[in-house]
């Protein structure tokens, strides 16, 4: 993992951390102002699951979901699906917490708002987190190389009954190790 990743990675996911725990602490702070979302959410079932129905508990779920997410970022376990899960969570918790376009004056606002930028701005790198693959090919690289080195095979394959058979034979082994030397490269 780069010098960057391992800094990074308990930066972005520090807020969430320490935000998790004092929701987990202290539910009842977060439940006011939480406008048409709060009760929106409450007792909704995703799939098998049903959240909790009273305010309180939806806002613990959130921080258990946020303090399990943001620790698995910060030391590198599953980061992608953490970073992922964590971008779910960031969008009510705005929604809830910093709704500038309600407060009662300007210096409130301003400082909803820039609450709400700060969250949008996290928002952003959590989505970069979510699809940072740590240098290594992706999945649509791979089938692409696969399908290049399957076509040069099935090449051969038609040329061996012709007289250049051996020399196809050879080059497309010599590109076959170049082409697996790459890989091992990319993937150190």
């Amino acid at each position: 993992m780069s010098l960057v990743r391992r800094l990074a990675r308990p930066l972005l996911a520090a807020p969430f951390v320490y935000g998790g725990i004092d929701q987990l602490r202290k539910p009842s702070a977060k439940t006011d102002g939480g406008g048409p979302v709060i009760p929106a959410l409450k007792g909704l079932s995703v799939g098998p699951v049903t959240l909790p129905s009273d305010d309180a508990g939806l806002v613990r779920l959130n921080g258990a979901l946020m303090t399990t997410a943001g620790l698995a970022l910060a030391v590198g376990k599953a980061p992608r699906v953490s970073s992922a899960v964590l971008a779910a969570s960031l969008v009510p918790t705005t929604l809830t917490g910093h709704r500038f376009w309600e407060a009662p004056d300007a210096k409130t606002r301003q400082l909803q708002l820039v609450q709400a930028l700060k969250n949008a701005a996290l928002f952003g790198g959590l989505l970069i987190a979510a699809v940072d693959l740590d240098g290594k090919p992706g999945l649509a690289w791979r089938a692409q190389h696969a399908a290049k080195t399957t076509q040069r095979s099935v090449k051969v394959a038609t040329a061996a009954g012709s007289a250049s058979a051996k020399r196809a034979q050879k080059k497309a082994r010599k590109s076959a190790q170049r082409a697996q030397k790459r890989l091992h490269k990319a993937l150190d």
